[in-house]
């Protein structure tokens, strides 16, 4: 006779949990937007070679236990010479349960995997407002979460050292 499994429908009727680290997704939304074109419609009169300046931020906020509202801030400003051409920012939002994971691990999930689902949304909503804004398409190329939480976590761990580095030059 064949051995019973754990993984059993009377298992799962019996309100067991699976073990280990959880993580979902609940819901994406948008949570603000802005597009603003100062200069129109004169700037529609120049040739359009302009210089982009973009932004990133994240953000996250503890909704309840284990849930947590994470903020994707995207923000593009063209210029053309001196004059702003447009200001778009989007800002993503996402909820997601979170459970299980250690300090660290959660601090990595809010800062990477989360963003990383974000993106694509906020991507096509900026790229949607600039259009609409009568420019040409803005394609924001993806962006590597991991390394950009890596960087940070260097440049803090850097700043930690020449700070203790500091205070006992001064003591």
């Amino acid at each position: 006779m064949a051995e019973e499994s754990n993984n059993s429908p009377e298992a799962a009727a019996d309100g067991a949990q699976p073990a280990g680290p959880q993580f979902a997704l609940q819901r994406i939304y948008l949570k603000d937007t802005s597009f603003e074109s100062p200069k129109s419609p004169q700037i529609f009169q120049t040739q359009w070679s302009p210089k982009i300046n973009f932004d990133i931020k994240t953000r996250n906020t503890k909704v309840a236990d284990d849930v947590y509202e994470v903020v994707l801030v995207l923000t593009a400003e063209a210029q053309l010479e001196e004059e702003t051409a447009f200001v778009v920012e989007v800002h993503q939002a996402g909820i997601f349960t979170v459970k299980e994971f250690s300090e660290t691990d959660l601090e990595r999930v809010l800062a990477t995997v989360c963003p990383s689902i974000l993106f694509p949304y906020s991507r096509e909503s900026l790229d949607a407002l600039v259009v609409k804004g009568s420019f040409p398409p803005l394609m924001v190329a993806p962006i590597n979460f991991e390394a950009l939480y890596a960087q940070q976590k260097q440049a803090a761990e850097q700043q930690a050292t020449s700070g203790e580095a500091a205070s006992e030059s001064v003591q």
